[in-house]
């Protein structure tokens, strides 16, 4: 009975006040009765709740989960260790069911909240304002080439091929809503090929889009590029690893227009997917361009210190055709993950587990460089994740590391088919010697 809300006495009550003797025939006036089923649902017998339990219980062995694989996934989400204290703060009812800070009166805490998100996206952006984050990195992207196109008046973008392949694609269905074309630059194996890339950097061109590490793992020439881009007349778009700018040199020292990332690991569980954390902070003269909303410090009728939302430049707010985006929501759940875990791991702890990242990275890719049939596919530096060509196909490679409860890296050749049985693999601060010597031993014994 619990999980029933009305007993029969109650539901005749109701037919009897609305007039009708059962729902049959309530629902006949409106619902036709071919498109109706005849019958009781095919359901099997109801449980107790203990009983419901186990059952789930059971269904969710049947999911591999991070706490029985060890993880070299990456390519935009990635196994970094959170801090428990983080799922503390998230459960609390203030944070876990807030909508929009509309009235500030009553909002302070959510919108100091968002300011110090938005000012920890700027200390590691080196940018001078953030927004209160976008869905995930990649409409943070897609948005930053609307940025760019809408602050130039040009109609092509040109963006790298070594960006993650889904962002790509979310690129370039926005633009094309706009009619902007979308050009991409090719590589030169695992990095652009700056040659080619000058030659379609021209007037024409709103700005350009980079990853930093590129979706190869590998770093790629942003001063080179820079120069490039802004002796156009074009922006610089960067989508920077957060985690990587303690130990990388921030993209605004290096002249980026707009930064944007994906913030998952930044005390968000990569949770099969979503939701996740689109970041994006900008330059202050492009302020009224930038989509979503900002959070800005002031000073109340008493004196004291507060916090309202100051640009609010959506769809539901303004004229449409004055709108700078259509999204019409944030993840500020998310951005409250990343703010916790920022402000708990601190500077010199975001720069360890940067630093343990890339050196456990670099330790696999040695290993994996002595079994024969492997090889590091690009001699460029990388930060925690690397590209290797394979001597079987990856997919089948995968396959036997699943049986030895491990999750394998990304087939990089789907999307680069050049790079031929080619395994991209990404190493966190989580990831053991031991675990990596096993990943290791496993590929070894690939047949």
């Amino acid at each position: 009975m619990r999980y029933i809300p009305i007993t029969q006495a109650d539901k005749a009550a109701m037919l009897r006040d609305i007039g009708v003797s059962s729902t049959e025939e309530l629902f006949a006036a409106n619902i036709p009765a071919d498109v109706r089923l005849p019958r009781p649902l095919n359901l099997p017998p109801a449980l107790t709740e203990m009983e419901i339990l186990t059952h789930v219980r059971d269904l969710t062995k049947a999911n591999a989960d991070l706490t029985e694989y060890t993880c070299f996934l990456g390519g935009g989400a990635y196994d970094h260790y959170i801090p428990s204290a983080v799922d503390t703060f998230l459960s609390r009812g203030e944070f876990l069911t807030a909508y929009t800070p509309y009235q500030p009166e009553i909002s302070q805490g959510v919108l100091q909240v968002i300011y110090e998100y938005q000012s920890m996206v700027c200390e590691l952006t080196g940018m001078d304002l953030s927004n209160a984050s976008m869905y995930d990195g990649a409409s943070a992207m897609a948005e930053a080439a609307g940025m760019v196109v809408a602050q130039t008046g040009r109609k092509k973008v040109v963006i790298a091929a070594s960006v993650h392949p889904n962002f790509r694609r979310v690129v370039k269905t926005y633009m094309h809503g706009i009619g902007v074309e979308v050009i991409e630059a090719p590589l030169d194996h695992c990095e652009l090929d700056l040659n080619k890339l000058e030659a379609l950097i021209t007037d024409e061109v709103a700005g350009f889009i980079v990853q930093q590490p590129n979706f190869l793992g590998h770093v790629e020439q942003v001063r080179a590029i820079e120069q490039m881009v802004h002796a156009k007349g074009g922006l610089y778009v960067v989508c920077a690893d957060p985690i990587s700018l303690a130990l990388l040199e921030a993209p605004g020292n290096y002249g980026a227009d707009i930064v944007v990332a994906e913030g998952q690991s930044l005390g968000n569980a990569p949770s099969f997917g979503g939701p996740y954390l689109g970041m994006m902070a900008t330059r202050e003269k492009f302020a009224r361009r930038i989509p979503g909303r900002i959070v800005g410090g002031t000073v109340d009728t008493r004196g004291q210190r507060s916090f309202v939302l100051t640009l609010q430049a959506r769809e539901q707010h303004i004229r449409r055709e004055k709108a700078t985006s259509n999204i019409c929501s944030n993840q500020a759940l998310n951005a409250l993950a990343a703010t916790v875990y920022l402000t708990l791991v601190g500077k010199e702890g975001l720069r360890e587990v940067a630093c343990l990242c890339a050196q456990k990275a670099h330790y696999a890719a040695a290993q994996i460089a002595r079994l024969p049939g492997y090889k590091i596919a690009c001699k460029s530096a990388f930060f925690k994740e690397f590209t290797v060509n394979c001597p079987q196909p990856v997919d089948q490679i995968n396959r036997q590391l699943l049986g030895k409860r491990i999750l394998g890296g990304i087939p990089s050749s789907v999307d680069y088919p050049h790079l031929n049985n080619a395994m991209t693999i990404a190493v966190t601060e989580k990831r053991t010697k031991a675990e990596i010597d096993a990943l290791v031993a496993a590929l070894g014994e690939v047949k």
